[in-house]
């Protein structure tokens, strides 16, 4: 069965650590990115080397193949880096790139960080908000059109129009050279591939982006992304609903920026975790932490239709070891108190009633347990 691994919260909460799990559990899987795009920073660790994916699958370290759907963000600079970073670790990823995915210029990166600074809506500052607004306007770059030099350079022209830019910016800012060159490397590199729909498999592992919380219909406006994070794609993308969903979640909360949180009033007993990835950021602010809040949780899960109606849920609760001294997390206002890991999970399965779930107490996938 097709598997999906989704966050619950506001992103970070451990996808990239699951998918290879399950990828390590799978020799022929193809890892499918189906939401969000070059925003997503998802972190694995093995006993060689280490590598936070933003423009592959995290699976890729263990030879999978990924497919970057239509619903995700192409940003040809940073994918190029990131390829050479990979191959000088001497890791040959393979990348099957939708040629509808949408482009990201660096006009769009320019624009989402002017913006942002007017709006403080939270972003990365890699121009994904932008990006999907400026295509649902009908100024459309897609992957697609990397392939047709004169065609892209035309339409780069009409994006910087539509941005009104009239050379108003620093030129040296907008790295408009070193992006055609990317995409020129890109387009004519091995190790991606142009494709006109998702490869034919038996086993696709769906790894999502952010998470429901901050999903476009189901978040916080105005502090959400733009793009589905639950199942919608992937039925559109599949044509059935028929898929194992594992519905992923730190043993607290996280947020990265701007934006709803509950339980920061009530102290809290989280590590600070020396391998964390997400830090103080220029453009996103600060890493916030609280105790898990399991209402959210279960709005969460329930606002999406086919996990809510799903019986093949598993629930997967990672950074069990950032909690010292006594587990503890609030529901319906209440904090709910645990004396070891075991109450601590065993309650909260009580309330999502999940009953098939996994568990985490390190950076490396190799150490999750079946819980039950």
């Amino acid at each position: 069965m097709n598997k999906i691994v989704i966050g619950c919260g506001c992103g970070d909460e451990g996808k990239g650590l699951f998918t290879d799990y399950l990828c390590s559990h799978s020799e022929n899987s193809l890892v499918v990115r189906f939401s969000g795009g070059h925003q997503a920073g998802h972190t694995v660790f093995t006993d060689k080397t280490n590598h936070i994916f933003s423009n592959f699958g995290s699976g890729t370290l263990r030879g999978r193949p990924t497919y970057w759907s239509k619903y995700c963000t192409v940003e040809p600079i940073g994918l190029l880096k990131e390829l050479k970073l990979l191959l000088s670790k001497d890791i040959n990823p393979l990348l099957y790139i939708d040629a509808k995915c949408p482009i990201t210029t660096p006009y769009d990166i320019y624009m989402n960080r002017k913006l942002d600074k007017e709006n403080l809506h939270g972003t990365v500052g890699v121009g994904f908000g932008t990006t999907i607004e400026r295509e649902e306007k009908h100024h459309s770059l897609t992957f697609n059109d990397l392939f047709y030099p004169d065609i892209l350079i035309s339409k780069l022209e009409r994006i910087e129009e539509y941005y009104d830019l009239n050379n108003s910016y620093n030129n040296d800012y907008i790295e408009i050279n070193e992006f055609l060159k990317s995409c020129k490397v890109i387009i004519n590199h091995d190790c991606i591939q142009k494709i006109y729909e998702i490869p034919s498999s038996t086993n696709y592992i769906f790894e999502g982006s952010q998470g429901l919380l901050l999903d476009q219909n189901f978040g916080f406006f105005p502090n959400v992304t733009r793009s589905n994070t639950g199942c919608k794609n992937i039925v559109e993308l599949l044509g059935n609903d028929n898929f194992e969903t594992y519905l992923v979640t730190r043993a607290y909360q996280t947020r990265h920026g701007n934006g709803f949180m509950t339980n920061e009033d009530i102290p809290h007993n989280i590590l600070d975790n020396p391998l964390e990835t997400n830090k103080q950021h220029k453009y996103q602010g600060e890493f916030r932490r609280s105790l898990l809040d399991v209402s959210l949780l279960e709005y969460a899960i329930n606002k999406d239709d086919y996990i809510r109606e799903s019986k093949n849920k598993n629930l997967v609760i990672t950074c069990l070891d950032h909690i010292v001294n006594e587990y503890r997390f609030t529901y319906k206002g209440e904090i709910i108190y645990s004396n070891s890991t075991r109450e601590f999970v065993n309650k909260i399965i009580d309330i999502l009633k999940i009953y098939d779930v996994y568990i985490s107490e390190s950076n490396n996938s190799k150490n999750i347990i079946r819980w039950c």
